[in-house]
């Protein structure tokens, strides 16, 4: 029997609550290597990782051994829980 090959791209935006403008330098360049990061460690191979203040796109191949649901599940819950830590780091900041 052949062996089947997919490749699902996939295009992933979401947003800050009521869409304020919410990120900003220094912590859009963490946000954005830390999303790709749980992207990769779940086998997504991240393409590109990017948005502005108040949404992110993330552009990755989804993995075979997960589903979308998942993924957005662990992308949402742990850059929400990450970006709570690092706002009282950077609160100061702005």
């Amino acid at each position: 029997m052949g062996q089947s090959l997919v490749k699902n791209y996939i295009h992933i935006v979401f947003s800050t609550k009521h869409r304020k403008p919410l990120i900003h330098q220094p912590v859009e360049i963490e946000l954005h290597s830390y999303l790709g990061g749980i992207c990769n460690k779940l086998g997504c191979q991240v393409i590109k990782v990017g948005g502005y203040t108040d949404h992110i796109h993330v552009l990755c191949m989804l993995s075979k051994k997960i589903t979308l649901m998942k993924l957005l599940e662990e992308l949402k819950s742990h850059s929400s829980r990450w970006i709570k830590t690092k706002g009282e780091a950077y609160a100061n900041f702005y």
